[in-house]
């Protein structure tokens, strides 16, 4: 059996085992594993918005049952401690695990540079567990710093100082600002008393943008009150102060170091070459990087079956190393796993060649700036922009259900209008409100159904009553013929007797003729009179009339195409019990509440029938709107849905086929 063993569910990870999971799917003679401490994937990009409280936990995390679903790839969780790269075994607390391939992708860490009391005194924004202790902490100091009487201790706690002026920096002061807003909106306290403060070394902030793009973030930064330090040097830290190099000071409760990037410290206890220098010595094995030295195959250059991706390699392109971002571990991760399939199916190696797409940038919930494929853009349209490409990250791991779970955490549930789109898509309808209208429409439904029994619709010797819905000449199945002479007959019998009753009245009907006529006279000249001193009132829009023209163009290739061309060839009888038991099924539906969204739906649909049909009016369009409202959860409140529609989502969650085709409803079941 073939062990394929990846250390960390990080982006390159997860790359590499998504595409060796679908070249191999159909060896049965290998396995894949992933070992990560965490049973979720982090999106390390969005970890700002959970630090800056936009969005919740969940928002950033996605479950590796999720990712992986039926797939070939085993998720264990457990942390690594030590990896024996001669007996091929990575080594956990209570667990070896061997390999005939390994991946390394235990990704980065900040990064100190050595200066004093960083480390101790600073709050990082690198993993999931950063975000929540940051969110925490800046939520506790806004509401102590609020109530202090003391200024000075009111102030040192609403001054936050972000360390770093790159993506991480520039992002998390974003979210701040904003949340800044909401607080300070809530408690009714002047928006100038909290300080947010970016301390960057390089005389400029972002330093991958443009000057243009970096004089347009710079901008709105200082518009919405962020102070902005570049070209300023931190000396040092200690508890509640951070140190400059002009020797002044910035007294605060909360530091945050966003300023560098190491490779990871597990990365750097291995008994692997390291970057920048090769391994001509021990010393360089152990620089201060932690950066694993891979060739361009992203294979290890001391052991041929381990690899390294993402944040953890050292590599480099043009006597440049690789950027520690999100298209490098994901090209690093495929490239490692389509060497690792050429390994195995003995095929020529590939070599890694970047494609860097571009770079973007968000300032909060609704400025962004972004230069991907020759394009700059920015504010909403960049922001759109950085939503399009997470969306298509997502439906390329965990699908379509993953892709719906990112637009309502950023979108649908967000709170205090931190969207591009506003609160528009936020506010929601209590199920509650809904329940007159729901047991209404039922109601109507039913009785449209019960209506059609009354009007002998189950009646079949009555003959057919949905004749009205085809065109003229065109005959339902189902209609037994009249004898053709008998029909004659018939017809020549009632024919001389309307003739004689016609002559006995012919008299009569001269003297009649010449009464209505005078009358007729009388009747017009009083028009005419009422006519000159009345206005002209007339309906301006006639409610009553069809939507559609009966005999207009849409209702006549409706008819023609769907009811003469399929319908009719349906037996009148099973046609209008159908009706019948459509009609009232959707109103019991509706009444109790159960399978609410599917009666709703199929409300919307017989009303759309019978608007092309040419036989709906304008009056009853309304049913229309009525069927969307409640297909949002209407039939959660005081109905059966309430018990139902969580059952078979559990079930369903759980299927084979969910999970295969990432089709879920929210999580899946195992």
């Amino acid at each position: 059996m073939i062990e394929i063993l990846i250390t960390g569910g990080g982006y390159g990870g997860i790359a590499a085992a998504k595409k060796l999971s679908k070249a191999l799917k159909k060896r049965k003679d290998l396995n894949i594993t992933i070992i990560d401490k965490k049973p979720f994937h982090t999106l390390m990009t969005e970890l700002h918005e959970i630090a800056g409280h936009r969005t919740e936990p969940d928002s950033v995390r996605i479950p590796y049952a999720k990712i992986f679903g039926v797939s070939k790839v085993k998720v264990v969780i457990d942390t690594v401690l030590s990896i024996d790269f001669n007996k091929k075994q990575v080594q956990s607390a209570t667990k070896s695990y061997c390999y005939d391939y390994l991946i390394v992708g235990t990704g980065a860490q900040p990064n100190f540079f050595g200066i004093h009391g960083i480390q101790e005194n600073a709050f990082t924004l690198w993993s999931f567990d950063d975000a929540l202790k940051l969110r925490h902490h800046v939520e506790n100091a806004f509401e102590k710093g609020i109530a202090e009487p003391n200024r000075v201790k009111h102030t040192r706690l609403l001054t936050f100082v972000i360390a770093g002026a790159g993506f991480t920096g520039i992002e998390l002061a974003g979210e701040l600002f904003e949340w800044r807003d909401t607080i300070c909106e809530k408690w009714r306290t002047p928006r100038n008393e909290v300080r947010i403060i970016i301390v960057e070394a390089m005389a400029d902030i972002l330093p991958t943008f443009d000057a243009e793009l970096r004089a347009d973030v710079e901008y709105y930064l200082k518009k919405h009150g962020v102070e902005v330090l570049t070209s300023t040097f931190i000396t040092g830290a200690e508890a509640g102060i951070v140190h400059l190099k002009d020797g002044s000071t910035i007294e605060t409760e909360t530091f945050i170091w966003t300023a560098g990037v190491d490779g990871s410290a597990f990365a750097d206890s291995l008994e692997l070459s390291k970057g920048p220098f090769g391994k001509e010595t021990d010393q360089d094995k152990k620089n201060r990087r932690g950066r694993l030295l891979v060739n361009q195959e992203m294979r290890s250059v001391d052991y041929p079956e381990v690899y390294a991706v993402g944040d953890t390699i050292w590599f480099t392109e043009n006597n440049k190393p690789l950027p520690q971002i999100v298209e490098t571990a994901l090209q690093t991760g495929e490239t490692a796993a389509d060497n690792i399939i050429a390994a195995i199916q003995k095929t020529k190696a590939k070599a890694f060649k970047p494609n860097y797409h571009g770079i973007m940038v968000s300032v909060g919930a609704r400025y962004a700036v972004s230069n991907a494929m020759g394009i700059k853009l920015k504010g909403f349209l960049a922001q759109c922009m950085k939503h399009m490409v997470n969306l298509h990250y997502l439906i390329g791991i965990a699908g379509i259900n993953q892709c719906w779970e990112y637009i309502k955490h950023e979108f649908l549930d967000i709170r205090t209008q931190r969207s591009c789109v506003y609160g528009f898509g936020s506010y929601k309808n209590r199920g509650y409100w809904l329940l007159p209208l729901r047991l209404w429409v039922g109601l109507v439904w039913v009785f449209e159904g019960i209506n059609k029994i009354g009007e002998g619709w189950l009646s079949w010797e009555a003959g057919t009553k949905s004749n009205w819905m085809f065109s003229s000449g065109v005959e339902q199945a189902g209609i037994r013929q009249l004898d053709y002479t008998e029909a004659v007959t018939a017809a020549s019998d009632a024919a001389e007797a309307v003739e004689e009753v016609v002559t006995a009245a012919s008299g009569a009907a001269e003297v009649v003729e010449e009464v209505v006529t005078a009358a007729s006279d009388a009747v017009e000249a009083a028009a005419e009179a009422v006519g000159a001193a009345l206005p002209d009132f007339h309906t301006i829009w006639d409610f009553t009339k069809p939507i559609v023209d009966i005999n207009g163009g849409l209702a006549t290739w409706f008819r023609t195409t769907f009811m003469d061309g399929m319908m009719a060839y349906i037996p009148f009888q099973v046609f209008q019990l159908m009706i019948v038991a459509v009609e009232i099924g959707v109103g019991l539906m509706m009444i109790g509440g159960l399978f609410t969204w599917i009666a709703a739906l199929i409300s919307i649909g017989l009303c759309l029938v019978f608007t092309v049909s040419g036989m709906f009016e304008w009056n009853k369009v309304w049913f229309i709107f009525t069927g969307f409202l409640l297909m949002g959860g209407a039939g959660r409140a005081f109905g059966l849905d309430c018990w139902v529609i969580p059952a078979i989502k559990k079930w369903w969650n759980g299927t084979r086929f969910a999970r295969k085709t990432y089709l879920y409803f929210d999580d899946p079941s195992r």
